[in-house]
């Protein structure tokens, strides 16, 4: 099956006072439809960059300096502006992470969506304003007409990311990209968003990329997962491989951090921690970028790069030290 989203060795760089530096590197990831994607890490990874890339809506001093991105075969970064406004939306779509920053705070709800659904459909104001009505029932909205008649700050946070999730879906795009959907939600709002994107993926067969830190959701959600540290891809597998058998060490300090009981222990085991914090982008180590914080690093990771490799059959990775793993 050809992939909705095809992206290779993309490239993502930012012009800063001394030059530019890249904050994606040699990053290429495929999601068929239907299929879902996760990338994970720590804040700083360089999560967020690459999936504003695939939107193309870096921030200014942001640019793609290599790499292509292919939306069901056309090349994304070649088209003209014009064409690229009526993809996004139409074909591929976001889900942000705040949607009281994303949304527009003098439109209201149902404006928002109504506007995507003229400019892609060429529907007139009354039925693109009964599409979003529509649109606020498919994501379960409470009293959906009324709610499309308020504005983002007369909603709850809940309410703000199913609304944000109904304009993401509003034109049926084929790709879905969710910036981190259930960041600041408690965690019953997060298992009903999470259940709800599934639930419309499954409906729409839509390919989605989750950006998350929450290797719960990653569990839930995930068909593959992408392990990302300091703009680098550093693990990638099916989410039952990373889980039974990860073989990068940021992903095993990563899996250490995660809350689980042994029902087998009086008291719950001591969660581990990852010395250290992630390095500047502009001022990385000379070898792995991991490497001075991991506990089995050798004088070979200090000096060379580890290439990004297949380790086993559909199990890729970046480490010295599991060359035979």
């Amino acid at each position: 099956m050809e992939p909705a989203l095809a992206v290779s060795d993309l490239n993502v760089e930012i012009l800063g006072e001394n030059g530019a530096f890249p904050v994606v590197s040699e990053m290429s990831l495929s999601v068929r439809p239907g299929e879902t994607v996760c990338i994970v890490g720590e804040s700083g990874c360089g999560k967020s960059m690459t999936a504003l890339s695939l939107l193309r809506l870096l921030p200014d001093g942001a640019r793609v300096a290599s790499g292509s991105i292919r939306i069901h075969g056309e090349d994304f970064l070649a088209m003209d502006r014009r064409k690229v406004e009526d993809f996004r939306g139409d074909k591929i779509a976001m889900i942000f992470q705040e949607p009281l920053s994303a949304l527009n705070p003098v439109l209201t709800i149902g404006e928002q969506i109504a506007e995507s659904v003229r400019q892609h459909r060429r529907l007139g104001r009354r039925e693109a304003f009964a599409r979003a009505v529509k649109c606020l029932e498919l994501v379960q909205m409470p009293d959906p007409e009324r709610r499309a008649r308020q504005y983002p700050h007369e909603l709850s946070g809940g309410m703000r990311q199913r609304a944000m999730i109904a304009l993401a879906l509003a034109c049926e795009p084929k790709i879905i990209i969710a910036d981190e959907p259930t960041t600041a939600l408690d965690v019953t709002v997060q298992a009903q968003i999470l259940g709800l994107i599934s639930d419309l993926q499954k409906r729409l067969g839509t390919a989605q990329i989750l950006i998350t830190h929450d290797l719960g959701v990653v569990a839930e959600i995930a068909d593959r997962v992408i392990v990302m540290y300091a703009g680098r891809r550093v693990e990638e597998c099916s989410v039952y491989e990373l889980f039974e058998n990860p073989i990068h060490p940021y992903t095993i300090g990563l899996m250490g951090a995660v809350p689980h009981r042994d029902r087998s222990k009086a008291a719950p085991e001591r969660l581990t921690d990852i010395p250290g914090t992630v390095p500047p982008l502009w001022d990385l180590p000379k070898g792995c970028a991991f490497a001075p914080r991991c506990p089995g690093a050798s004088a070979r990771c200090l000096e060379e790069r580890p290439p990004f490799i297949e380790k086993k059959p559909g199990h890729f990775a970046a480490c010295w030290e599991h060359d035979n793993a």
